[in-house]
């Protein structure tokens, strides 16, 4: 299996958060990503690369790639797959979403859920299609446990911001652009393939 698609596993969502909240931090403070403001990164680094290998990749992926995607797949193109793993993957997260969203008084935040809400569909269901078409091409469950991993880690540890309410809906809203223009392009690449 060639490199490059660890490369597509484990740089396409941590490269273009990177280049977005830089672009966007330009306009206001709350877009610079947390690996830039903290204190310790180290901790931040450590934090993120375990949770997203374990939480996000390992335990996730064994049921959506490892079983989903292969009984799909063989009734379904790539982007059927990813558009039906991909709706069940945002509605899995929208418990994490709602307690996630809550303030210190245990009331819900809509600045924060609405925001999070919107990318778990978004942005989720395009990244499940790029995922479906990595796993198509490795034939691999751990490339896109990688994937998986790098978006748990990037988004929610590594690059997370603090931003809420209309700035975080303009970074989401922009990311899964991107993520879309992606699938674009890769679908465009399939169709030329045959």
């Amino acid at each position: 299996m060639s490199t490059r698609w660890y490369a597509v596993a484990l740089l396409t969502l941590p490269l273009s958060a990177t280049v977005i909240l830089l672009m966007l931090s330009l306009i206001s403070p709350v877009f610079l990503p947390d690996i830039i403001t903290t204190d310790n990164r180290i901790s931040l680094l450590l934090t993120g690369i375990v949770t997203g290998l374990i939480g996000g990749g390992l335990l996730e992926e064994l049921g959506w790639t490892g079983f989903a995607v292969p009984k799909l797949r063989s009734r379904y193109g790539i982007l059927t797959t990813g558009l039906i793993v991909g709706f069940l993957w945002g509605t899995w997260h929208i418990l994490p979403v709602f307690w996630g969203s809550g303030n210190a008084s245990g009331e819900l935040d809509l600045s924060i859920f609405l925001p999070g809400f919107f990318f778990f569909y978004a942005g989720l269901i395009p990244f499940r299609m790029l995922m479906v078409w990595v796993y198509d091409h490795t034939e691999s469950v751990f490339v896109p446990i990688l994937m998986h991993a790098s978006l748990t880690a990037g988004l929610y540890f590594i690059l997370n911001i603090s931003a809420t309410d209309i700035p975080l809906f303009i970074y989401y809203l922009i990311l899964a652009t991107a993520l879309w223009i992606f699938v674009a392009v890769v679908h465009r690449r399939l169709k030329a393939q045959r």
